[in-house]
């Protein structure tokens, strides 16, 4: 099966769940599955924070290495020939970082659930208490794309010689320092010559904008023709403005692996 979207609706994915090829994947942030909170039916956990993460690195959700990704993926029994669907508990959110990586090691047959658990279980969808996946291992290569992710230097370079322009994902409270960062001892700022377009600006009632809509909200930070690096707090929301990018049909875009906790962190 063939996704021709980035974005699936709760109807398509309900009438296709029985599909061999298709694979859930539950992209919410959390250590262990949440007992609590069920889980569409067949879906598997993606655990962000600990298997596709570098937990070596001194800040959050850090980009895996190609063969931790790889490994992982085939683990969660994904395969070169399947097709995924991810969502979260919060509706768009971390999903979009889930859609990412795969995008930046190589594999495009995925898709972001519009509206995610809110929204399929508005619909009353059928659902399961949340596990961790015990099925077979996948057969599945992960193959690094170079430019998705930006580091540091990366960064530093592109802020000071003005090269990409920088938007980041942040509220607007946050980027205009009128209200402190959620992390604790993490400074108020922003990236030198960054802009801000806060993510929840492409939602609406809990699902993504028309396609119209989010090219407007670009369209008030950057031409189409820009290089683009996304920032937000820890790499995670940054991603869903490369969605909104993607759908909005701009092409040269990048996301800012360790965002403001990195740079708020090394640079006075």
């Amino acid at each position: 099966m063939e996704l021709n979207s980035p974005v699936v609706s709760v109807n398509w994915l309900n009438d296709n769940l029985n599909n061999a090829d298709i694979v859930v994947l539950d992209g919410t942030i959390a250590k262990t599955p949440n007992p609590d909170l069920p889980q569409i039916t067949s879906a598997r956990f993606f655990d962000i924070k600990q298997k596709f993460s570098d937990t070596t690195n001194d800040f959050p959700s850090a980009f895996p290495s190609e063969t931790q990704f790889q490994e992982e993926a085939r683990n969660l029994g994904i395969n070169n020939s399947s097709a995924i669907v991810v969502y979260d508990d919060k509706g768009i959110y971390s999903s979009a970082r889930v859609w990412y990586l795969f995008k930046a090691f190589g594999f495009n047959n995925v898709a972001i659930l519009n509206g995610g658990l809110p929204e399929w279980l508005k619909s009353k969808y059928p659902i399961e208490p949340s596990k961790l996946y015990s099925g077979k291992i996948g057969v599945f290569d992960a193959r690094l794309q170079p430019g998705f992710m930006q580091f540091f230097n990366d960064v530093k370079t592109a802020s000071e010689n003005k090269t990409h322009n920088i938007i980041d994902a942040r509220s607007a409270g946050r980027f205009n320092c009128e209200v402190p960062e959620p992390r604790e001892g993490l400074r108020s700022g922003t990236i030198p010559n960054s802009v801000n377009l806060p993510f929840t600006n492409l939602i609406e009632n809990g699902l993504l904008k028309s396609k119209e809509a989010i090219k407007l909200e670009f369209a008030k930070v950057a031409k189409p023709e820009d290089s683009i690096i996304f920032s937000c707090g820890s790499g995670i929301t940054a991603c869903v403005l490369a969605l909104g990018a993607e759908i909005a049909g701009y092409k040269n875009v990048s996301v800012y692996d360790g965002s403001w906790t990195e740079w708020g962190s090394l640079v006075e």
